[in-house]
């Protein structure tokens, strides 16, 4: 089964990181763009400064599995954290987007670390998040989740996601269809009685004759 979010789950998820450091704007940045692009984690610590667009057809270009090159549109929202971001006075700032607090490159552990520390404050107010093992990954199915669920194709999924086939795409189908039926069985179905059929007395007299 797919671990992803919902959108309330994601909304606690952004509003736990304190915007009133530097650290938690950065933590803030970091998950947004996560949860928009569904980069895979190496892609998304290895982001430079250089893999932005943040002009007319705002995308991030990254390298992925297979050294395949792809372009993975952003939002409006998303642009305008980046930008704030990217205004940030430089603190041991290099190319990469996402520094860590020596400016060097946030380590899968440290992504780990910060995303837990985040969940266990998100928890305080969406207490669903309690029962998810939630990891970088399951940002990775939430963006995927989005798509699927606002209609978008499973073949652009896969080029979004940076999917070698469209055939992967389709645990995304499968998670939405069992979620859909586990809200089917939360709800209380319309009381209804099936119509029995009557025939007429001039069919039984036909019937009664053979």
């Amino acid at each position: 089964m797919v671990n992803f979010l919902t959108r309330p789950e994601v909304e606690a998820l952004l509003a736990a990181p304190d915007q009133g450091t530097w650290l938690g704007r950065r933590d803030y940045a970091l998950l947004l763009v996560a949860v928009q692009t569904g980069l895979r984690l190496s892609e998304l610590t290895g982001l430079k400064l250089q893999n932005l667009t943040l002009g007319t057809g705002a995308h991030i270009r990254v390298i992925g599995k297979g050294r395949k090159e792809r372009c993975v549109p952003l939002t409006r929202q998303t642009v305008a954290v980046l930008k704030a971001w990217l205004r940030e006075p430089a603190k041991n700032r290099t190319e990469t987007l996402f520094p860590n607090a020596r400016g060097g490159r946030l380590s899968a552990d440290g992504v780990q670390y910060l995303l837990a520390k985040y969940i266990a404050a998100a928890c305080k107010t969406c207490p669903s998040l309690q029962q998810k093992r939630v990891s970088p990954h399951s940002l990775r199915h939430t963006a995927a989740m989005e798509l699927l669920q606002a209609g978008v194709d499973r073949a652009v999924i896969a080029l979004w996601l940076g999917h070698e086939s469209v055939e992967t795409t389709q645990i995304y189908l499968e998670a939405n269809l069992a979620m859909k039926e586990e809200i089917l069985a939360k709800t209380i179905p319309i009381e209804g009685q099936p119509g029995r059929y009557r025939p007429d007395d001039q069919l039984l007299a036909f019937l009664s004759s053979l």
